[in-house]
């Protein structure tokens, strides 16, 4: 498809390319004088997710980016979607019901198992709160070794902020030209003179006005409340508990997306929005958890965590289905008031060590954790009716309350684990390591059984530099399919099992200060579950064939020159399903799954008070359906930023402005042909921030 990038991608590929040449004149610079910074701001030396432990990424078998709070800070990030536009192999899928897809080297996450809070496994069916995030990890390729149940693609892990010792508190707001408002409180410190207890908070309050409007007129609105706080106690010199609480509440208006027609333009114009005014979600979440570190020796420790995750949703949801003569002849809707109950308990035990064999250094985990999961349902369904576009109706006189029954699913998963990372001498490591997995459900005897081994090798030719080879395996179990306009509803699912082949490397320059990365990776998944459409209300789950994604990344992150700070990926995919040559999916391209994307930010120092940002995305094109008949076109969005700071009664300030999609670009960004996300258009972002 190289004929049909823009220049601008090329760009964006000869950017990261030509940093590795322009690299090699570094190296005979020792050190280069950051003035006023005493960190780099834009690259992380370790993830904590990726090896379960404090392991340098250039010790780490596997293709990794960690994304700091700093970046996305500057890039005025409201929501995870705008946080993982920094990595290139995460590409975005619908964004109905007001969840956020997304999908790793083409494989879509599960709600259930593809996220992770400070390596507990999250129930993520809502829009993920970032303001508490010192981080974000993603891990690319099966991690079921370390996690278990988990996809092929990776996994992202969300790294909560930690209690400082010292006292700071920073204050912030920003607004954009719809009236949108977001308050931000982050207050940490010390709460004793010996230091010993001490608490990191943040508070937010967001109004978001979106841009697309309902048929009445009106736009869609959004009313988000969310409170943490972190508490961390040193019961002795080698005995720590950290406790953490959060809680979140959000009312959020529907809007399921834009609908293609089969030329892939959006029906009804990039203004519309399919559902009635008055549907709506509500959600109120909680996550309660508790680490406990104890260091046995100074060589090993015990760490033991357990959260409990509450989930309550509303959903008041009018259900339009598609017809692509709506805009002539209407359009069904299901109306339906639903209530949802999702309860996520996880715990984990932890014991790791270090010791020698004769010459060999080995650093080694052994562990086990838990999944105990829950799912309640209160339903009550509405009169189907056929709508007109610009005709909203009222919202039926319907209750979750009146349902007298209760739709329940549950069940348990509990995994095995070691892991050992073997040093042999300054230029070889490998690791090695396996699981054992048993997820059990009751009543319904769909219990599932796995072994997920993990190998890798690593080559260190120089101090600055590696490469590594690694093997791994995924296990996801698939439950039973839950839909009412499936054609195999309540049929159970086999697990679906991947392999996946890693060859890359990295290498940092100055002093550490810059990471350049680059990986070929071969994913097989066996047993694949596909939904495909049947008509414009029912559909058909089956498992059959493989689904294979090969490709290539490179990435750079961190410090150019004095004054110059960049982040930057790419990613090339080759994604297809192979099926019996009779099955109409065989080499079909799943959906979302672009063969190119990339992505730039970057940050230049004027001086010690003022800093200008550019930034770019690419997305190839990606198809809407399963039989790759509608396509969604590639698109470049360029984003501005600007941000001065100033001495106030020696507190720093900050005022920023940011400009998302300066040239107004349309697009279309994740979803399918039924709930496409429609690219918002030229937005204009302020900012204040206050740090005392």
């Amino acid at each position: 498809m190289l004929t049909k990038l823009s220049y601008l991608s090329l760009a964006i590929t000869a950017g990261i390319l030509s940093v590795s040449a322009y690299a090699e004149e570094l190296q005979n610079i020792e050190h280069i004088e950051v003035k006023g910074r005493t960190f780099n701001d834009y690259k992380v030396g370790s993830a904590s997710g990726a090896m379960r432990g404090n392991i340098s990424l250039m010790d780490t078998p596997q293709s990794v980016t960690v994304i700091p709070d700093f970046v996305t800070d500057e890039q005025l990030a409201t929501n995870l979607s705008e946080v993982l536009v920094n990595d290139s192999s995460v590409t975005g899928g619908s964004e109905k019901w007001n969840r956020q897809v997304f999908n790793i080297r083409g494989f879509e996450l599960s709600s259930g198992s593809g996220y992770l809070i400070n390596g507990h496994q999250q129930w993520s069916h809502y829009v993920q709160p970032i303001e508490t995030l010192q981080q974000v990890e993603v891990l690319k390729g099966p991690s079921s070794m370390l996690y278990g149940q988990s996809g092929p693609g990776g996994l992202i892990n969300m790294v909560t902020k930690k209690p400082t010792y010292e006292s700071q508190y920073e204050f912030g707001f920003d607004t954009d030209e719809n009236g949108s408002t977001r308050f931000q409180l982050d207050a940490g410190g010390a709460l004793n003179d010996s230091q010993t207890i001490r608490y990191r908070t943040v508070l937010v309050k967001q109004d978001t006005t979106y841009w697309r409007e309902y048929q009445d007129g009106t736009n869609q609105e959004r009313d988000r409340w969310l409170g943490y706080i972190n508490l961390d106690f040193d019961l002795m010199d080698n005995l720590t508990l950290s406790v953490k609480y959060d809680h979140t509440q959000d009312k959020t208006g529907i809007d399921r997306g834009g609908w293609l027609d089969a030329d892939g333009e959006l029906m009804g114009g990039k203004d519309i929005i399919w559902d009635q005014p008055w549907a709506f979600t509500d959600n109120t979440i909680s996550n309660l958890g508790a680490d406990l570190t104890y260091y046995m020796t100074d060589a090993w420790s015990m760490k033991l965590g357990y959260n409990d995750q509450q989930f309550n949703r509303q959903r008041v949801d009018s259900s339009p289905s598609y017809n692509e003569d709506a805009m002539t002849d209407g359009y069904q809707i299901s109306p339906f008031d639903r209530y949802d109950d999702w309860q996520h308990k996880t715990a984990f035990v932890d014991f790791n060590g270090q010791f020698s064999t004769g010459s060999i250094g080995h650093q080694m985990l052994i562990g086990a954790n838990m999944l105990d999961y829950y799912y309640g349902q209160l339903r009550v369904s509405g009169e189907k009716v056929i709508v007109q576009p610009g005709q909203p109706i009222s919202r039926p006189d319907i209750d979750y309350h009146d349902d007298d029954t209760l739709y329940e699913s549950d069940y348990k998963h509990y995994g095995f684990y070691f892991q050992d990372l073997m040093t042999f001498n300054d230029h070889w490591q490998a690791i090695v390591g396996a699981r054992y997995d048993e997820q059990k459900k009751d009543g319904d005897g769909n219990n599932s059984y796995a072994v997920s081994p993990k190998f890798g090798v690593v080559y260190s030719p120089a101090e600055n530099g590696s490469i590594y080879v690694n093997y791994s395996k995924s296990f996801t179990p698939q439950g039973i399919v839950n839909d009412e306009n499936d054609v195999n509803d309540k049929m159970n699912l086999d697990p679906e099992y991947g392999t996946q082949y890693e060859v890359g490397t990295k290498w940092e320059f100055y002093d550490g200060g810059l990471l350049l990365t680059g990986a070929i990776f071969d994913i097989t998944v066996d047993n694949v579950t596909v939904t495909e459409d049947i008509d414009s209300v029912h559909t058909i789950t089956t498992q059959s064939g493989e689904q294979r994604h090969k490709g290539a990344e490179i990435g750079a992150q961190g410090q150019l020159s004095e004054k110059w700070f960049m982040t930057g990926s790419m990613m090339y995919l080759d994604a297809e399903y192979i099926r019996p040559e009779t099955d109409a999916l065989n080499g079909k391209t799943p959906m979302d799954a672009p063969e190119l994307s990339a992505n730039i930010w970057t940050r230049y120092e004027v001086n010690d008070s003022f800093a200008l940002n550019f930034g770019a995305i690419y997305v190839g094109e990606r198809f809407a359906n399963t039989d790759n008949t509608i396509v969604k076109d590639d698109y470049v969005r360029f984003d501005l930023g600007a941000a001065y700071t100033m001495d106030v009664m020696d507190s720093d300030v900050s005022i920023r402005m940011n400009v998302k999609n300066l040239f107004d670009v349309d697009y279309v960004a994740g979803g399918s042909y039924n709930d496409a996300t429609v690219g918002d258009g030229r937005h204009v972002s302020l900012a204040l921030e206050a740090k005392f």
